[in-house]
Parts: structure tokens; sequence; C-alpha cells
């Protein structure tokens, strides 16, 4: 597949790209969808963003009054997962990363009757993608005991793979985490957070540092500090990075500019991912063509992260 790979990127063909095996491994599931798909089942007209965000919530009121005001309710919600598993198997990612919260969970009844409906529109719309399903928690939720007590319940099931934080950075100190990281670590979860995409290199560190992290979802202002990288290097570290998502929240300049030849170059493991493709409308074989048309990355070290990301950890 190398040589493919590496023909239909100086081809620039997007269609020959998509039979590429690829991974997707920071897909955050509710949006991880195509526009088209969600259109012909609403039977509207959905354009995507013609600019960059000002903020997280400003992506997030685009969302709302563009995309989920024409998916509503559970049947809705439904309709977007399944569009994900459809966008994996139509860009044939090979292993997927899907990012829940709780009140997804439930929203369609607790664990048992959540991780059935997931494992079912997996089997009708992915199954050749191997699923790699990850429980996130906000910033911003408190740290109590009736949360530590519920992810006791959730992790009984064994069927989450990996954990997350997302949203505000800046919400409550990474530390506050370390009870939720110590019994994900003792049920034998990858752990992951994300840090980085907005704050600052020491974050990065600290966050990897007191939440034994194995991999970062963004993590690109690692790229300011070569300390730092040569530290997430050394440790292997991978960082989950999603170019049109930091292009998009003005994060990166430009794909030409984008940290990722910066880390790559220091050795730090990547991969390249979607994030929220409902928002941000780039699939994955898009991303590496976006990349390569910018000069940023040769096809031959694309080829190198593409195969990177299908040795994932999990799998």
């Amino acid at each position: 597949m190398k040589e493919q790979f590496i023909a239909t990127l100086h081809a620039n063909s997007l269609p020959e790209l998509q039979g590429v095996p690829k991974s997707d491994l920071h897909n955050h599931a509710g949006r991880g969808g195509n526009l088209k798909y969600i259109e012909a089942w609403a039977n509207t007209k959905i354009a995507p963003p013609d600019k960059p965000f000002d903020s997280l919530s400003h992506m997030q009121q685009w969302f709302q009054n563009n995309v989920k005001c024409h998916c509503p309710g559970v049947p809705g919600y439904l309709k977007r997962i399944e569009a994900s598993f459809v966008q994996a198997r139509h860009d044939n990612i090979a292993v997927l990363a899907l990012n829940f919260g709780l009140d997804e969970v439930d929203a369609l009844g607790g664990v048992a009757s959540f991780t059935a409906i997931m494992d079912e529109l997996h089997r009708q719309y992915a199954p050749e993608a191997a699923f790699f399903p990850e429980l996130s928690f906000g910033r911003e939720c408190p740290i109590e005991p009736a949360l530590l007590s519920r992810l006791d319940e959730v992790l009984s099931y064994r069927w989450f793979k990996s954990i997350d934080i997302c949203n505000d950075e800046l919400a409550q100190p990474i530390r506050n985490f370390k009870p939720i990281y110590r019994q994900a670590k003792a049920a034998g979860l990858i752990l992951k957070a994300h840090v980085g995409e907005f704050g600052s290199a020491d974050d990065v560190m600290e966050a990897v540092y007191e939440l034994e992290l194995h991999e970062v979802h963004h993590g690109i202002a690692a790229a300011s500090s070569a300390r730092i990288m040569n530290w997430l290097a050394d440790h292997r570290i991978r960082l989950n990075i999603c170019p049109t998502s930091n292009v998009m929240l003005k994060v990166a300049d430009s794909y030409a500019a984008h940290p990722i030849r910066k880390l790559y170059d220091h050795g730090v493991p990547v991969t390249i991912n979607t994030d929220d493709l409902l928002i941000f409308n780039q699939s994955v074989s898009q991303e590496y063509l976006n990349l390569y048309q910018a000069g940023t990355m040769t096809a031959e070290e694309l080829n190198a992260v593409r195969e990177s990301g299908l040795k994932y950890i999990g799998s």
C-alpha cells in the first residue's frame, strides 16, 4: 500500500486516496460524518463554514445552528453516529477511535443499551474497521465521589478502550483529573487528553506527566519548545493532530505553516485525524492531500504517518 498511497498523492487523486487504509484516532463520534449524508437524511442543504471560528464556543454555536438543529432527539443523534461509521467505510478507515461522553451513554438508557446500539451500528456500517470507543469527560466537570463511582460502573463493562478530557483547557487544573485517570489506568484503558491545542508546551508536558498519558489529542503547542518536543519524542508520546481543525480554530496559520512539520522533524510521533468532520468538512484522505499540496510534508513522510496510525496502541 505504500507505493499506492505515495502515487495517489503525487497524482493529487482524492478518489484513489480514499481506497488506501488509514486511521482516524481523534474523532468526536456525533460529529464524525459527512455533511452530504446528513443533508440527504434531513432533506436540507448545509453549507460548511466559510471562515475560521473565533473560539470553541463560536464553533459549538455554528454546529448547533447549522447541523444539530437538523438532527433532533435520539433519532437525530443516532443518524449522526451512523454517519460516522458510514464515513469510516467510505474513506477506508481501518482503525477508528470514536469519542463519546457520559451524557450520550445516559441518553440511550445506560451502558448496556448504549454499547449494544453502538456495536450494532459498527456491525452494520463499518464492520471492517477496528473500532476503539473512547470515553470523554469535559474539562469543566466536577471530580466528585459520585462521578468516580459512576466511572467504576461504566468501566466494569470493559467496552471503552481509552479515556479523554476535552473542551476548555483552562477550565481547571489537569491534576484534578488524577483520580479518574488512576481508575482508567487500573482498568487497562489507553490514557489520552485534549491538551496543547490552545495552551502551552508546558501544559502538554504537565498533562502527560500528571496523568501518565499514552497519547495527546492535538498537542501542537509543544512545537514552541525544542526541549518538550525532544521529551515527547524520547518517551514516544503520540500526538493525534487535526490540521483543518487547527486552521479553522486559528491555532495554525495555514496547512503550509502547520506545526506538524516541526513536530515530525523532532521525532515526535504524530497521526492525522478529522476531529469534527461535520464541522470542518475534511476527511482523513483530504487532510493528507491538504498537507501534501501545501508542501508541508512529502508523500513519503505522510505515508510514514499513515503507517504509524495503523499500528494503533490499542490494536
